[in-house]
């Protein structure tokens, strides 16, 4: 159990590739959800609007309509990876999260306005020290890292284990980053690139002919 806990992966997300899981369409997204699950598409539950029933056979939506993640989305599964809350040993008092390498953090995509206005502010105790910075300034200061850190930062619990945790996401501005041979493969394809899924099914596949 010690021994699973602690074992270690490494997952490789890029801030610009559209994902059709993380897309902030949500006509799309279901869709997607859909194509992925063999079921039939509904509209969110979360609405007034009662569950529409499309025709079946959902098939993936057009590359086109597929939207990179946004900040908060791609913060938030970053949090999942980091904290291990995807394993099924997970503990919340025991660090067994995994690495996070992420790359083209300098084309985050935000939705709205949000470039602009969201402001960060930061206080040294002081009386009259407050200071705030927009995310358009961070950025062209610090990149866009230091925002994807930052985000990540306020979803994950405040608790001792929270500098580990984040000590483990690798963020890069461009596609160039020294953990290629660090990154999970299947087939000899990185998990994250295109045709991953495609060699995943392959292999499960033989796995059932060999049973």
């Amino acid at each position: 159990m010690s021994r699973l806990a602690y074992s270690r992966v490494w997952h490789h997300v890029s801030a610009k590739a559209p994902h059709a899981g993380l897309t902030t369409k949500k006509a799309v997204a279901a869709v997607a959800a859909a194509a992925a699950t063999g079921t039939a598409p509904t509209t969110p539950l979360t609405t007034t609007t009662k569950p529409a029933n499309p025709p079946a056979g959902a098939t993936a939506p057009p590359a086109d309509d597929i939207t990179p993640p946004s900040l908060g989305r791609l913060a938030s599964r970053i949090a999942v990876l980091l904290m291990g809350k995807h394993k099924p040993t997970f503990d919340p008092s025991t660090d067994c999260g995994d690495y996070v390498v992420v790359t083209n953090c300098a084309a985050l995509y935000t939705t709205g306005n949000k470039k602009w206005r969201k402001t960060y502010y930061r206080h040294n105790t002081r009386p009259g020290s407050l200071r705030a910075v927009t995310m358009d300034v961070l950025m062209e200061k610090h990149g866009g890292s230091e925002v994807l850190r930052k985000a990540v930062s306020g979803m994950l619990p405040k608790n001792r284990l929270r500098d580990k945790r984040l000590a483990r996401l690798k963020a890069f501005e461009g596609d160039a980053h020294p953990y290629r041979e660090n990154l999970v493969r299947f087939g000899g394809v990185p998990v994250g690139e295109r045709g991953w899924e495609a060699v995943v099914e392959s292999i499960r596949e033989t796995d059932k002919e060999r049973l």
